[in-house]
């Protein structure tokens, strides 16, 4: 039986859980300052994350590196699309800097998309995993990469630096990603976790909620992850960032979000991270 009109309406307003924790505190100005000071980007501000009060409030941030213009236009994403004009071989010693300017324990590093480049950015994504590790031993490292176009060489050349944890978000389920993300494939985001976890590197993914998914397929797209070898799940609360992103089909209540960290545990993820606030680098330094 279909949903009334007041049904759909009642499941898209926002609900309290998702009240969103306003940026304060000594250390939330001290990130702020640092990042400033060297020119650097995180998804924290681009991506317009939730819990970037509660991150940097406790003295972490997720770096972006090679600029903050993405060469796709995927659907849900904040950050800006567009040529980037920015390619900056300095920028691995200036997040390997701020890292150690913010003693962290745990360092999370995520990138653009940058198709126009030859190397798809994978030779600064190599250089600033092996800066961080020369400016910062001891410290562990997730590093969430892109696809670079199912160019395996390419993936080679950074997970050899051998990163604690690389991450690579499958975002949705199989039938919505011509719509979420237009210029990326389910199979081959697949093929690149196989190819990761073949490596000898533990393995990341991260789905999104409330796109119109149904339950059904978001326990295959969990079959295919740990079939391809996906260590460590995330699934977390879609939220349109601006109006010329895609509308929020559905709030995901608490209770289901439970519901599938139990049904993902037993099928053999290592960890699930499933909540409302989720997202792929949240609560990192617990995935290594």
């Amino acid at each position: 039986m279909s949903n009334t009109p007041k049904e759909v309406q009642k499941r898209r307003i926002k609900p309290d859980w998702l009240k969103i924790q306003i940026p304060v505190g000594e250390n939330y100005a001290v990130v702020k300052q640092i990042v400033k000071t060297h020119k650097l980007h995180t998804i924290c501000e681009d991506g317009k994350c939730p819990n970037m009060g509660e991150c940097w409030g406790a003295g972490t941030a997720t770096f972006m590196i090679l600029g903050n213009i993405c060469t796709r236009s995927c659907n849900f994403c904040a950050v800006a699309t567009g040529r980037p004009n920015e390619y900056d071989l300095d920028e691995p010693k200036r997040v390997a800097e701020a890292i150690k300017l913010m003693k962290v324990k745990h360092a999370v590093i995520t990138s653009v998309n940058r198709d126009e480049l030859k190397d798809k950015g994978a030779g600064v994504w190599a250089a600033t995993i092996k800066e961080v590790k020369l400016q910062n031993p001891g410290v562990t490292m997730e590093t969430l990469i892109p696809d670079f176009k199912a160019n395996w060489d390419l993936l080679e050349m950074v997970i050899n630096e051998k990163p604690e944890v690389v991450s690579h978000n499958m975002e949705t389920v199989e039938r919505l990603y011509r719509i979420v993300r237009p210029q990326a494939k389910y199979e081959r985001s697949l093929e690149q976790i196989k190819r990761t976890k073949a490596n000898g590197r533990r393995t990341k993914s991260g789905i999104m909620l409330g796109l119109g998914e149904t339950e059904s397929e978001v326990l295959k797209a969990m079959d295919d992850l740990v079939s391809n070898g996906c260590d460590v799940l995330t699934l977390g609360q879609y939220l349109q960032p601006t109006k010329m992103h895609l509308e929020v089909k559905e709030y995901v209540t608490p209770e289901k979000f439970r519901m599938y960290k139990e049904v993902g545990e037993a099928k053999g993820f290592h960890i699930v991270e499933s909540g409302p606030m989720v997202r792929s680098s949240y609560h990192a330094e617990k995935h290594i």
